[in-house]
């Protein structure tokens, strides 16, 4: 029978989100507007449909090509200024992309010698053969509230 997981240890409060958002807003989307001249997007909506699928595919692919997915990371991004992304155009995006090591077997019998500092690799390094996932909805209008 399958552990079921503990409480998150990341969680935070509904204040604190608040702030945050609040803190974006002032600090960062305000600058953003001004610059670009329209407002843009400060939340990015994946249904858990979509996310349980590519955490589905990111650990069979990981597994496929020799590589421990660990986690994802998440990047932000704009959409270019092209009329194939209608409203997107020139609004940020949240994309994200499969973290990991690579599995590494040495043969038995293998002569190799590696020291430490030659077989270290970032355990969180981003992984470039799996396809990261965007494509969120931004919402309409593109700035919510938290």
């Amino acid at each position: 029978m399958k552990k079921e997981p503990g409480r998150p240890t990341q969680l935070i409060t509904k204040k604190i989100g608040k702030e945050l958002h609040s803190n974006f807003m002032k600090y960062r989307a305000s600058i953003i507007a001004k610059y670009i001249k329209k407002e843009d997007a400060n939340a990015i909506w994946f249904s858990l449909e979509e996310l349980e699928n590519y955490i589905y595919y990111i650990k069979t692919q990981g597994e496929k090509t020799g590589y421990k997915v660990n986690g994802i990371r998440f990047y932000f991004g704009v959409y270019p200024e092209e009329k194939k992304y209608a409203e997107k155009a020139g609004l940020m995006t949240l994309f994200l992309t499969a973290t990991g090591k690579k599995n590494r077997i040495n043969p038995i019998g293998s002569n190799d010698i590696h020291t430490f500092a030659l077989v270290r690799e970032d355990e969180n390094a981003d992984i470039s053969t799996i396809e990261p996932m965007n494509y969120g909805s931004i919402g309409r209008p593109p700035a919510l509230l938290y």
